[in-house]
């Protein structure tokens, strides 16, 4: 299988935002791609809801969809490739039962890094609200 970790430089145009896949594409390492894209239509809802009843949706109103929601993307693209280059790729080399190495089982065992990674996979790097 192949898999990409890749963003688009910018997410948006006149008329137009792309958001989770389209403008982010994740690893499934972690499966966080749901909800990071999930996140992201928050993030847009709440900042496109007044500007589209008003019918004046501006670049600068998508352009702020993508300020709020990249550096979070940016940081789970950085921990999805330390995964892949520390964890998959050795663990799928291997002529034996894929596993972690042991460093990686040492960490897991600790109560907060594990709380910590299974917070960041369930509310992502920057969590996003709906505001009403």
């Amino acid at each position: 299988m192949s898999v990409q970790v890749n963003r688009l430089r910018r997410w948006y145009q006149s008329g137009l935002l792309c958001i989770g896949d389209a403008a982010h594409a994740m690893s499934p390492v972690g499966g966080v791609g749901i909800n990071l894209a999930i996140q992201d239509a928050v993030a847009a809802a709440n900042a496109l809801a007044h500007p589209l009843l008003k019918s004046k949706v501006e670049s600068r109103h998508l352009r702020a969809v993508q300020r709020r929601r990249e550096p979070p993307i940016r940081i789970i693209h950085g921990l999805q490739s330390l995964a892949h280059r520390r964890v998959v790729a050795p663990a799928v080399g291997s002529d034996g039962i894929p596993s972690p190495p042991t460093p990686v089982k040492a960490l897991l065992r600790s109560g907060i890094v594990r709380d910590l990674l299974a917070r960041i996979i369930a509310f992502g790097i920057w969590p996003v609200h709906v505001r009403s």
